[in-house]
Formats: C-alpha cells, structure tokens, sequence
C-alpha cells in the first residue's frame, strides 16, 4: 500500500473505560486489511494502563501498540499475538498521530479518510465534539470528519447518561454522527468476555461498512445463542 493508495479510517481513543473494545475495534479493521489513523487522548493512557497494565508512549508507541492489541478481554497477553505482530510489521497499515499535534493529518479536511469511529467515547469527548470545541486532535478529527460529511461513529461509554450529555448525544446525531452506546447483545451467544467484547466492535465496524466474523449475526431463528452456548460447553 503506497501513500496516495492509502486512505485511512480514523480511530480516536478516549479516556473512557472500555480499552477492550477499542482494542477489538482496531484488530478487526486491520484483519479487513484498512489502513489506521490512530489518535489516542491523554486521558486514555491512564485508562489504558489500570485496565490493562500497558504503558502507551508516542517514542515506543508500536511496540506498546502491538502488547496492548495482543491482550485478551480477560487480561491473556498473548491471545492475538501472531495476528497482530503480521498486521504491524507493515508501516503502511498503523499511522499514530499523538494527541496533542494539531498540524496532524486528520486535522484537515483535505487530508483524504474514510472517516472516523470514537471507541470509547467518554461524557467529555461527547461533549467536546458536539460543541465544536477542537481541544486536542481527537475532538478536531471529528469536528473535519462532520463537516466534511464522512461517517463518524461515537460508541458512547457512560451510565448512566445526564441530561447535557443525552443532549449533546442528539445534537451529534443531528449532525450525522452515528451514536453507538457500548452495548452488549446477548442473542450472538457468549461464552467468554471476548465475545461480548466483539460484538460492540462488529456493530462498530457494521457502521462504518468493514466486513468481519466478529459475532453470530441474527438468522431470524429463535434460540440459536443458547444452541452455540451449550455446544460450546456441554453440562
């Protein structure tokens, strides 16, 4: 992939919990084989580091990258290794624009992307979008992204909601955000914490049009959750 063939979905961390899924969020585009723009706010390295003891640093910041998206949901440290150290050794696939750099490329709308997804989004990231407030590169990308008229997905993770932030939820979705609260479906089957873990991903990456295997799409046949359950584990 060259740079004028590379056209990148952004993904913006917050401070949020809920690194998992953000984590998800990014195997399954780069298992899809789209490229990433990748922006991770402050707030989320410490987030990052209580929930899964991984330290991210702009200088280290592949290294750190590929221990965090190696890790499981239930906290394994190499359940996703090999995939993921594939997908990394290519330098053309993971672009990481540290928060704080506001010349990035994102912060334009001529830069070219196929637009953008927030996972997690935290009560102040909604807030900052939805008011325009373009703080640090995270809240700017998705301001371009809106304004430029490409998806943008807000996988919103609070509860519960207060009154400003359900407000500001409707105000993103007027301006054409997807507005995708972190929640789990069950219908899919889950026999592990990753599974509901992929599911949130999958319906994040429905949004945005990126084909994946993540969950067990509903067949319109009643009980087909429980069947995968109890074939998986037997009583």
């Amino acid at each position: 992939m060259s740079d004028t063939e590379r056209v990148p979905l952004v993904v913006g961390v917050s401070g949020a919990s809920g690194t998992p899924y953000a984590a998800a969020v990014l195997r399954g585009l780069l298992a899809a084989g789209a490229a990433v723009d990748l922006v991770v706010s402050r707030a989320s390295r410490l987030t990052l580091l209580d929930e899964t003891g991984v330290s991210f640093r702009d200088a280290h910041w592949r290294e750190d990258l590929r221990a965090w998206l190696s890790r499981g949901a239930d906290g394994a440290p190499d359940t996703f290794a090999s995939e993921v150290g594939e997908w990394l050794d290519d330098g053309h696939r993971v672009r990481y624009h540290p928060a704080g750099d506001l010349a990035a490329g994102p912060s334009s709308g001529s830069y070219r992307t196929r637009g953008m997804v927030i996972v997690p989004a935290s009560t102040a990231c909604v807030a900052g979008v939805a008011l325009g407030l373009s703080k640090d590169l995270l809240q700017r990308a998705a301001s371009v992204t809106l304004k430029e008229r490409r998806p943008l997905v807000v996988a919103v993770r609070e509860t519960p909601l207060s009154g400003p932030t359900l407000r500001q939820l409707v105000a993103l979705d007027e301006a054409g955000a997807v507005v995708l609260p972190v929640s789990p479906g069950f219908y899919a089957g889950a026999d592990h914490i990753q599974d509901l873990v992929d599911f949130v991903a999958g319906r994040v990456l429905d949004a945005v049009g990126i084909p994946h295997d993540l969950y067990r799409r509903w067949r319109g046949q009643l009980g087909g959750g429980a069947a995968r359950s109890q074939a998986t584990n037997p009583r």
